[in-house]
């Protein structure tokens, strides 16, 4: 995903993005309601031209809902959300543009729309959520603190769900370790919930995002809980649940990781502890038994690029992310068997005072080592 910037008042005049905002704030549609719409008519601005009756032709949509979002097409809501968006920095990211995270694009029922407040950088397609119990052990809390500092060193965006417990454990390991996390919001972006997390939010603000499908003072209600968790297994390659009991929302964000095709982490407790026990059911049903990062990293294997999958490029290590494309070039003609440093300047058309300095970042940065012969190779 690319980074973005606030909505501005060119965006405010968007026809495309004010439709779907609009669109998006009625009563009653949800992101697959929508979906069917669109497949229907093709842009939010038809389907809000559309009259009630062609409307209800489309299934699932009955005579309430088509009134509704016929009486929307003449509402200013759509306009005053994207005004107030722009007041108070909130980005809004639209499915199908550049802007949106694209694993969640994937996701069969991901939002048209995510409010977001912060900003989401490329490196944030290299996620893993860490997720668990409100009501957590002292060893619950200190293993998602550990496990989220050590993702962010490894070059992880940490993402949870703000919640008490494990969630807000995670976020602070991933800010104290120096990271970047995103908090995935079951109420609007200025509705911090709970209120106690209103510090760490605005520390989450600075160093990654909060988001949310939901309108911008949206209050918490319980069953958005369970509907965010979808987002959070879809903004990551896997998903390690900490510590939860047998009926803990943690494991909803399990299941939904499974049908997304992600990975899913448990990381194991005390035998006989309750709140341990959906985490024993992971394991015992084959997901990865978690005691260290390396495990995780050793699961996820390889990564695709997102911003290099046309050239099917693959990143060894999460770090790689953060280098720059000149970096990014030179690393990869070094693979894990023995290269000749005149081998590298004969590949690259870039001058070779520039490979050689580059070469000596990517040695400092601890990505290639140097063997005798002035031969160079990947470190793993």
């Amino acid at each position: 995903m690319a980074a973005v910037e606030p909505v501005t008042s060119g965006d405010s005049e968007n026809a495309d993005l004010r439709a779907s905002l609009t669109l998006s704030l009625v009563a009653g549609i949800g992101p697959l309601l929508q979906a069917t719409l669109l497949q229907h008519f093709g842009t939010a601005e038809q389907i809000l031209r559309q009259s009630a009756a062609t409307l209800q032709q489309v299934t699932g949509i009955g005579a309430q809902l088509a009134d509704r979002i016929a009486a929307t097409s003449h509402s200013a809501a759509g306009v005053e959300t994207l005004r107030r968006c722009q007041e108070l920095g909130v980005h809004l990211l639209q499915k199908r543009t550049s802007a949106y995270p694209q694993s969640l694009a994937y996701v069969h029922d991901s939002p048209e729309l995510l409010y977001c407040r912060g900003m989401l950088k490329l490196q944030d397609d290299l996620a893993v959520a860490v997720v668990g119990a409100r009501r957590c052990t002292t060893y619950g809390r200190l293993q998602a603190e550990r496990l989220a500092g050590s993702l962010v060193r490894a070059g992880f965006t940490v993402v949870s769900g703000l919640a008490r417990g494990i969630d807000g454990a995670a976020h602070r390991g991933a800010l104290n370790a120096g990271g970047r996390t995103i908090a995935v919001m079951a109420t609007g972006v200025r509705e911090i919930y709970p209120p106690e997390h209103a510090d760490l939010a605005m520390e989450i603000v600075d160093n990654g995002a909060l988001g949310s499908e939901f309108p911008l003072d949206q209050k918490p209600r319980p069953g958005l809980f369970p509907q965010r968790n979808r987002i959070i297994s879809g903004l990551s390659l896997g998903v390690i649940v900490v510590e939860a009991t047998r009926n803990s929302g943690a494991l909803h964000t399990a299941r939904h990781a499974l049908e997304q095709g992600r990975e899913v982490f448990a990381v194991p407790g005390q035998l006989d502890s309750l709140a341990s026990e959906g985490c024993h059911d992971l394991i015992r049903d084959g997901v990865t038994l978690v005691r260290n990062v390396d495990d995780i990293l050793r699961e996820l294997g390889p990564l695709a690029s997102p911003a290099t999958s046309a050239s099917h490029a693959t990143i060894h290590d999460p770090r790689e992310m953060s280098l720059n494309p000149q970096e990014q070039e030179i690393l990869s003609l070094i693979g894990t068997s023995p290269v000749q440093v005149d081998n590298v300047l004969r590949t690259t058309q870039l001058d070779m005072s520039r490979v050689l300095s580059t070469l000596t970042v990517l040695e400092m940065k601890h990505f290639i080592r140097r063997l005798p012969g002035n031969m160079l190779i990947r470190n793993v």
